[in-house]
C-alpha cells in the first residue's frame, strides 16, 4: 500500500516535459533526504524507464512486486510489463485496474513522498486515480504557450471539482538563456503560467528554463549538479516539501 504524501504531477496536453518534471522532482525530494516512490501511470506514453535509462524489471516475492530503484528512488512504470517499445492497446476498465495494482500489488515501504506521473489530460486514469486516491495532492505542468495554458486549465479544474488540492503550478521552459549570457529569450511566449494559476486560484511554484541535455551522458535528462536546471529543481523540490508541511 501506498504511504506518505501522494502528488500527481498531470498537464493539459502532451509535450510540455511533464514526466521529465515528475522524474527530477521526485529526485530533488530524494536528495532531500525523503523516502520516495515514482509511479508512472502514463500507461500509453510511459516514459519514466527511458527517461532514468534502467533495464532491469521489477522482482516478485509472494506474489507481491518489488520495486527497481534509481538514484535513491522506488520505480514502477508500465514499461517495465510490455515487451520492448511495444504499445498498450487497452480499454479504460483495465487502465484503471493497473492503476490499483501499482497501489497495492507492489512493496513501497514506508515512504514520504509518491510522485504520480499521470497521463496529460482528463481521461479514464485521472478519474480513477481521483477515486482510488482521494488524498492526493496535484502540480500542473504547462509551458509558457497559450495553447498549453489553456488546456492545463481543464487538468487544473478536474482536480478542483474532485476536492483535490492544486499545489501550485510549474512553468517548464520558461525561458532560455544562452551561454555566458544573462539575456532572457522567452520562445514559448511570457506570462502563461501566471495566467494559469490566476484561472486555478493557485500560484506559480517554478519557472524551469530551456538547457540543453548533457548527451554525452545516459541520462541527458536528469539534472546533475553543476546544471543550470539541477538547482530549479532542488529549489522546487525544497518548495513542495514546505507546501505540504504548510499547515492548512
Amino acid at each position: 500500500m501506498l504511504t506518505g504524501e501522494i502528488i500527481a504531477v498531470t498537464s493539459g496536453k502532451g509535450g510540455v516535459g511533464k514526466s521529465t518534471v515528475s522524474v527530477n522532482l521526485a529526485l530533488s525530494l530524494a536528495r532531500l533526504g525523503k523516502q520516495v516512490a515514482l509511479i508512472d501511470l502514463d500507461i500509453y506514453g510511459f516514459s519514466v524507464p527511458k527517461i532514468l535509462n534502467l533495464t532491469s524489471k521489477p522482482k516478485t516475492m509472494n506474489g507481491k512486486i518489488i520495486p527497481v530503484e534509481s538514484y535513491g528512488v522506488k520505480v514502477m512504470s508500465m514499461g517495465f510489463l510490455v515487451k520492448g517499445n511495444d504499445p498498450i492497446v487497452w480499454r479504460g476498465p483495465m487502465l484503471g485496474k493497473i492503476v490499483e495494482h501499482f497501489a497495492k500489488d507492489v512493496i513501497w515501504g514506508e515512504l514520504d513522498y509518491v510522485i504520480l506521473d499521470l497521463p496529460p489530460g482528463t481521461g479514464d486514469v485521472a478519474l480513477d486515480l481521483h477515486h482510488l486516491i482521494p488524498n492526493s495532492k496535484e502540480i500542473i505542468v504547462t509551458t509558457p504557450h497559450p495553447a498549453a495554458t489553456h488546456v492545463a486549465e481543464r487538468a487544473g479544474t478536474m482536480a478542483l471539482k474532485t476536492k483535490h488540492e492544486i499545489l501550485g503550478i510549474v512553468e517548464n521552459m520558461s525561458y532560455f538563456t544562452p551561454p555566458n549570457s544573462e539575456e532572457q529569450y522567452f520562445l514559448f511566449g511570457k506570462g502563461g503560467g501566471d495566467q494559469l494559476a490566476q484561472e486555478l486560484h493557485s500560484e506559480v511554484i517554478a519557472r524551469l528554463p530551456i538547457e540543453e541535455p548533457n548527451t554525452s551522458i545516459l541520462t541527458p535528462s536528469v539534472y546533475e549538479p553543476g546544471s543550470l536546471l539541477y538547482d530549479h529543481y532542488m529549489t522546487l523540490g525544497k518548495t513542495v516539501d514546505s507546501l505540504v508541511k504548510a499547515p492548512c
